[in-house]
């Protein structure tokens, strides 16, 4: 069928008022018009009448999208399938989080044998009308007696954290404010937990800067204010802190890091001592270093140190200098993730992008791989030594989220529980490729389709390429409704990311950031070459750094791509820093108050470097009002540039949702009801066109 929609030419978009403010920054001429776009939107009168015009602008425009209702429907039926998380078993008890289908939050249930009925203990549908308010960390004590769970509303990034009775299901009264990118590390004892937390916010909440990161601990049935401070580094306010307890209750491990870089110094704690006066056990903040587990003072880290793919490495915590030991050396894949689990080590690599699990004793002594069920990602493995049984999840592009209950003693691994979903996996074709960069760099692509289809398709091109963040075959409701709907999907692992690690990474960061944007480009131009899409037919997606990798390669491509879906993307390269947990990103941005830094973010800048003169994609902006981690300023003064510049006829918008934050804890309504309205966007400006979607009983259903 044939799409109509609102003439572009008839688009009014809001009269967005300009401020003559320019700076000198090495001397570059620096224009910011829109910088009153920064304002929080709930203290700046200004700033939201033009967030309601701008969400007027784009609904009546959506509203026009006959599609629109069309992946609704569908998003519904196939979001309507039981998720389960992987779980957690302390006491003899395994908590796990459950999604019937259609529920907004993920409700926490408790079984008291692995196999026993199912006991729920939280459910976050109940705590806000709006579905907004989500449950974020949580952890039971090592007994099983207790569970310290975080609230987050809205999406912010703020935490407030509360401790249930397992046994009751009722709250203790414990509550702790202010807690903020936080781990919970109960006490062995399980008196109280360690939490991470900064100061209150003087001013905006969700805009101050966020600095001086402390570790507490919680006894229960004390107040806040009696929480004592355990860790802090006043010489070094930038610091992130966060603790976790050795399976052995012994030590108290706080991992320190100013950026996202993983750089990390280590300190430990014995908490057998009186005073709790940290030690310094790996000092610098020079590479990666995840705690494994222990055996006494003996501790296991995975690191990057003399190993950019990483490798596995004994210390002992005796000694003023402790050595190294290398238990599981650097391969030719790359080490991600690694647990002890009864008498093994067990470790995931990635080869090309796809998940291989590896086992090892203790000693390093190689005891073969754990068969998966085919090209996916797997995930979990948490464990303690001595105890064989450990979990994990499996998922692949057209495989939903099954979990797996593995016996270290066996190697063998069953299915826990696997959903039932309202579709027929082998329905669709996953396909992995490879395709020369500018510089000829060799980079992987996944190819996902229905199977048999042949010739050019409107396709979604989507990648992250930043802070050695891998994206890996994930099952998502959302692509499959765009792939059934006759679509194709396709994820670049692009440079940046950690899939090939920390040459990977650094090859897409700082001085090498344009290597991201060339890899996408590429990724565009190879689906055009190969004829998986069309002249006109090609839509691009990404969220955060992927929302600055789409504003970045539309102004350097803009004739590439018909339609385009930044989301909570740093658009403003010169002020990031100065937002919330935005000094964080240096590791991958670089200073702007360093001129070298500068004059690289200058050229990439999507803000700064919209043109006009040129014909751009049709573009939807997402952002949402909470978000507190790239602060909504950024797509704003974006949107504002889009709008005010002769880029075109296709449409400018900006689609603001409220009560949202970065994504997490996003309720299902809202995620179905913004996909349906960037499905229904691309598809009218790649030519997809939409049918009725099937009746609740047509097909096959996967068992």
């Amino acid at each position: 069928m044939t799409t109509t929609a609102v003439s572009p030419t008839a688009l009014a978009y809001p009269n967005t008022e300009t401020v003559p403010l320019v700076e000198d920054h090495f001397g570059i001429q620096v224009s910011d018009p829109y910088r009153w776009l920064e304002n929080d939107v709930r203290q700046d009168q200004k700033v939201r009448d033009w967030v309601t015009a701008e969400n007027g602008v784009t609904e009546r425009y959506l509203a026009t999208l006959p599609a629109r209702d069309a992946f609704k429907a569908r998003l519904t039926a196939l979001f309507d399938y039981e998720r389960f998380g992987v779980p957690a078993k302390k006491g003899g008890r395994y908590f796990y989080q459950h999604n019937s289908g259609l529920q907004n939050q993920s409700p926490l249930y408790v079984r008291d044998s692995v196999d026993g009925p199912a006991r729920l203990l939280i459910d976050p549908n109940l705590w806000a009308k709006d579905g907004a308010t989500a449950l974020a960390e949580w952890l039971p004590s090592e007994d099983g007696r207790h569970l310290a769970y975080a609230v987050q509303d809205g999406g912010t990034d703020w935490r407030t954290i509360k401790v249930l009775d397992v046994g009751t299901g009722k709250e203790t009264g414990d509550s702790v404010e202010w807690a903020k990118f936080t781990g919970l590390a109960w006490a062995k004892d399980g008196s109280g937990f360690f939490y991470s937390r900064f100061p209150k916010p003087e001013g905006a909440q969700f805009q101050a800067l966020n600095e001086n990161h402390e570790v507490y601990f919680h006894k229960l049935g004390t107040p806040q204010s009696a929480d004592r401070k355990v860790f802090a580094t006043p010489d070094h306010p930038k610091w992130n802190n966060t603790a976790e307890v050795t399976d052995d209750g012994r030590w108290l491990v706080v991992t320190s890091s100013e950026g996202t870089d993983e750089r990390y110094q280590v300190s430990v704690i014995d908490l057998q001592s009186a005073d709790l006066t940290p030690r310094t056990l790996i000092p610098g903040l020079d590479n990666n270093w995840q705690l494994i587990g222990n055996a006494g003072s003996n501790f296991y880290f995975l690191t990057n140190k003399d190993a950019p793919r990483q490798r596995i490495v004994a210390m002992a915590a005796g000694g003023t200098e402790p050595q190294l030991r290398e238990i599981v050396p650097q391969d030719a894949a790359t080490l991600q993730g690694a647990s002890i689990v009864g008498n093994e080590i067990v470790a995931s690599y990635l080869v090309d992008a796809k998940s291989e699990v590896r086992r090892y004793g203790v000693d390093g002594t190689p005891k073969g791989k754990l068969a998966l069920p085919g090209i996916g990602t797997a995930a979990g493995f948490d464990g303690e030594a001595g105890d064989p049984e450990s979990f994990f999840s499996f998922t692949s592009f057209a495989t939903p989220t099954t979990i797996y209950r593995y016996d270290a003693n066996t190697g063998k691994a069953i299915v826990w529980e696997q959903p039932k979903v309202a579709f027929n996996p082998a329905d669709y074709s996953v396909e992995q490729r490879f395709y020369a960069s500018k510089d000829g760099t060799r980079v992987p692509m996944f190819v996902v389709r229905k199977k048999g289809a042949t010739g050019p398709a409107p396709t979604l091109l989507y990648a992250y390429g930043g802070f050695n963040a891998s994206m890996l075959p994930a099952f998502s409701a959302s692509r499959l409704a765009w792939v059934e709907a006759g679509g194709t999907f396709v994820l670049a692992n692009i440079r940046g990311g950690g899939e090939y690690g920390k040459a990977w990474h650094d090859a897409g960061r700082l001085a090498h950031k344009q290597n991201v944007f060339d890899d996408f480009i590429a990724a565009g131009e190879y689906l055009k070459k190969e004829g998986l899409t069309g002249p006109d037919q090609l839509a691009i997606q990404g969220g955060s750094n992927g929302g600055l990798l789409i504003g970045a390669v539309v102004n350097q491509r803009p004739d590439l791509f018909a339609a385009a879906l930044p989301a909570v993307g740093v658009m403003d390269m010169t002020r990031f820093d100065r937002f919330t947990a935005g000094r964080y990103w240096v590791d991958d941005y670089g200073y702007p108050s360093k001129e070298a830094d500068f004059r690289t973010l200058w050229a990439y800048s999507p803000y700064h470097n919209v043109k006009g003169g040129r014909d751009y994609p049709a573009i939807l902006v997402t952002t949402a009002d909470t978000d507190d981690r790239v602060v909504p300023g950024h797509s704003f003064k974006y949107t504002a540039a889009l709008q005010n510049a002769a880029t075109g006829p296709k449409p400018h918008l900006i689609r603001i949702e409220t009560r949202a934050g970065h994504g997490s804890g996003k309720p299902t309504d809202k995620i179905i009801e913004e996909t349906a309205d960037q499905w229904a966007f691309i598809a009218r400006w790649t030519g997809l066109e939409v049918g009725h979607p099937p009746r609740n009983g047509e097909g096959d259903r996967a068992r």
